[in-house]
């Protein structure tokens, strides 16, 4: 019997996609940040924060993606079922080696398509955290930081993180 890995499948543009289980690093960034904001969100009672393995379906059999964390405001919960059937208030990809491409500009194509209302691009390697926002149907640099300083979520309000408690 073959078995496979589902949990790391996504649908782009109608293509099944299965990717690598992320690296150590890519984990430990992801829970910095996930950590961060799912605090702030309980504080504020704004919403529910998810990380990743946690499809979006956009559109059934054509736009299923993973995101490596994910936020919805409390007054769009209903788009949470079974996976989140809809569009969240916003997305966050954490680039690794090997996954530049997909998550900057086809992920981030279907992302601004779907208008996805702000798109937190998180690159290690240069140890920068870029939030784009939907504005004229495309996204825009909204806040952005490298190495030292703060990014400030349009989204969640008054949402601040400190670069550097993301990457240390």
């Amino acid at each position: 019997m073959e078995t496979r890995d589902l949990d790391l499948t996504e649908i782009i543009n109608g293509e099944e996609i299965t990717g690598p289980s992320p690296f150590g690093r890519h984990q430990r960034i992801s829970g910095n940040l996930y950590d961060i904001i799912r605090q702030y969100v309980k504080a504020k009672d704004c919403g529910q924060v998810y990380y990743s393995p946690l499809d979006i379906i956009f559109e059934e059999g054509v736009n299923r993606l993973q995101p490596d964390i994910l936020f919805i405001r409390k007054e769009n919960m209903a788009i949470f079922q079974d996976w989140i059937r809809g569009v969240p208030d916003m997305v966050c990809e954490i680039i690794s080696h090997g996954t530049y491409a997909k998550d900057t500009a086809v992920k981030r194509a279907i992302y601004e398509r779907y208008r996805v209302p702000e798109y937190w691009i998180v690159l290690p390697e240069f140890e920068t955290i870029e939030i784009l926002t939907i504005e004229n149907n495309s996204y825009k640099t909204h806040s952005i930081a490298e190495i030292e300083g703060v990014v400030t979520s349009k989204i969640i309000d008054g949402l601040q993180v400190n670069v550097r408690d993301i990457f240390d």
